[in-house]
Formats: C-alpha cells, structure tokens, sequence
C-alpha cells in the first residue's frame, strides 16, 4: 500500500458479496455458538483478507485500538464501541451531532487518548510500542511507524478499509454495507449490521430523491495541505464520487482510477468546476483551510469561488466508507438545495 496514499485518508467495491470483500466462505459465518455478549451467528475461528493480510479471530475482539477515526460510527452502530480501549487521532465532536448519535460525542471523548498528533498532510503521529501497551487484540487503520507484524509479534491483529487495498476498483455504496457487514462478522453482530446497512440505504435513498428534482452540475472535492503544499483531489476509487452522484453531482476527475491524487492549481481552474468541496480535519468549521486555499494561484478566480459555491468538510463525511459518510451526503444535499433554491 502506498503510506501516504492510504493515510491521507485519515489522514487517511459493483456490488461484491460480502464474503468475497472479507475472503472468506459461507462456513465462517454458519450458526454456532458466540460470545455471551454476541449474536450468536459467526463461527469462529473466522478467517478474512484484508487487503494483503490474512486475519484469524478464534473470538470476537475485546480489547481494539482506534488509529482512525472513520470506524467509530461502525462500531457504535453494531453496539460494539465498548471494546474500544484507546485511540489516536483527532475525533472531532462535530461528527457525532446528528440527532441519531444520542451521546456518542460523550462516549468517544471517555476513551484514553494515545496521540493526537496529526501533521500538515493529515497523518498521524504515533509510536508503536505505546499502542502495544494497551495490548490491543484488534487494531483499527495502520499509519506511518505502525506496522502489521510489529503488532502481530504482540498478539494484535490489524484491520484497514478495503477501499484502502492496492487495486481496489471503483468506489461505491456498496463498500460501507460491505465494510458494516464485514464488522459484524468479526464481532458477532451480523443482524445489527444488517440493521445499520438497511437504515443507512433508506437515508441514502431519500437523498437521492432530493436530488433528482435538480439540475446535475459537476463539483470537485479537495484536500489541501495545512501550512501550503500540495493540493490533492479525489478519483473513482474514493467514496466522493458516489457521495457526488448521490446528490446529484458529477466528480470532475472521476475518470481517474486513483482514489486520491495530487492536482495542479492548472488542473482544476481547467477543469473549472460548478462546486469545490473542501475537506478538513479542524476542530473549527473550516474557513481558516478555505482562506489559505483561496491563496492559491488562480483559485480565487474559479467561478465556484467568486460566487459562493465552496464548502468547507470535515473529512470522515466523504472518506473513508463508513456512516459519516451518508451524514456527509445528507449534509451536502441540503447545503445544494439552499445553493440552488
């Protein structure tokens, strides 16, 4: 996997069967005996794939680290967020609004902080050893200085979003209910998962009805690194080109196959979009990342620009594939439906 690729997402597939996306068979998930807390319905040991790696869990995690933030609406909503022992990262209360959150926000603020590190180009900053420390049977995401068989060598499997994998295809909704259902093999919360992902495609569903009643235009979403430097945009492989369409919205450099890539200033005033949507990882709303963007040559004079249609985002409302993901949409659907009205 290329580091920077992957972590710029957390800073950083048609429809696969959910077997598939995991590499195992039907037997991995027959009816047998669970946890005393499960449902009952995966057999264990479990074997999947995740993207080079093959992971074996003779039980449902019970002790998980959290080196991203995209799975925590996951875990919530399969009712597993409790087996979270620490995270890293920046895990903005913002995400956790939503009226369907209840507390969440609350719930994520009690969890033990190991680092919240993150540098210009949205990586996280963290030594190994202080996540071994934990002694973390199941790991969520791997940045730089973390690796697969250091925590392997400490009794930690590893697990990292399939969109993420060298050559994943193109992105779509179906790699968040495949992502859901993956979760709810490893810990036993197969019909909760079910649940999530049925009420999730009827959010999603609603959204594209919205936008079926409106002009398609095309838009383009970036990430720009705090402090200057490169710019970077999202492809077909992100989840942004199907939460684009979603809302009624053509991704300019969908063509592309990458997920995320480096964009010229050149590139995108060429390309000159109807929308720029922004995404960031500040506590704040975001005008500051939008300010300093607008300093780029020539950004300033992108139509989009000059009248108004750029919006700043929190990051994990467009990646990776997760439930903040459909929040994103929603949120986007309205801020058009303002824009256009």
């Amino acid at each position: 996997m290329d580091r920077r690729t992957a972590l710029l997402a957390p800073l950083v597939l048609g429809a696969l069967g959910a077997a598939a996306l995991s590499g195992c068979d039907d037997s991995s998930t027959s009816s047998a005996a669970g946890p005393s807390d499960g449902e009952g319905a995966t057999r264990y040991p479990l074997e999947i794939t995740d993207c080079e790696a093959t992971l074996t869990f003779d039980a449902a995690p019970e002790r998980v680290v959290l080196l991203e933030t995209a799975p925590v609406t996951i875990l919530d909503g399969i009712g597993v967020l409790d087996t979270v022992v620490a995270k890293a990262g920046v895990f903005s209360p913002a995400y956790y609004r939503a009226q369907h959150f209840g507390d969440l926000a609350d719930r994520v603020a009690a969890i033990d902080v190991l680092s919240d590190d993150i540098n210009g180009a949205g990586h996280l900053q963290i030594n190994q050893e202080v996540v071994i420390a934990q002694s973390p049977d199941l790991v969520l995401g791997l940045p730089d200085g973390v690796t697969r068989e250091g925590l392997s060598s400490a009794g930690a499997q590893v697990l990292v979003q399939n969109v993420y994998c060298d050559g994943a295809g193109p992105a779509d909704w179906d790699d968040l209910f495949d992502e859901v259902r993956q979760y709810g093999r490893i810990f036993d919360r197969q019909q909760a998962a079910d649940q999530l992902v049925s009420a999730l495609d009827e959010r999603l569903n609603t959204v594209r009805d919205g936008a079926s009643s409106r002009k398609r235009m095309t838009a383009v979403v970036l990430y720009p690194t705090v402090g200057g430097g490169p710019l970077y945009t999202y492809g077909a492989a992100s989840m942004a080109t199907p939460q684009l369409d979603a809302v009624g919205l053509d991704n300019v450099f969908a063509s592309s196959s990458e997920r995320v890539f480096e964009v010229s200033s050149e590139a995108l005033i060429d390309a000159d979009p109807d929308h720029l949507i922004v995404l960031h990882q500040d506590e704040g709303d975001g005008s500051d990342v939008l300010t300093e963007l607008e300093r780029t040559a020539g950004i300033a004079d992108l139509a989009a620009v000059q009248d108004g249609r750029v919006r700043a985002q929190l990051f994990n409302f467009t990646e990776p594939a997760s439930p903040l993901v459909v929040d994103g949409a929603e949120q986007l659907a309205h801020w058009l439906s303002e824009l256009h009205a």
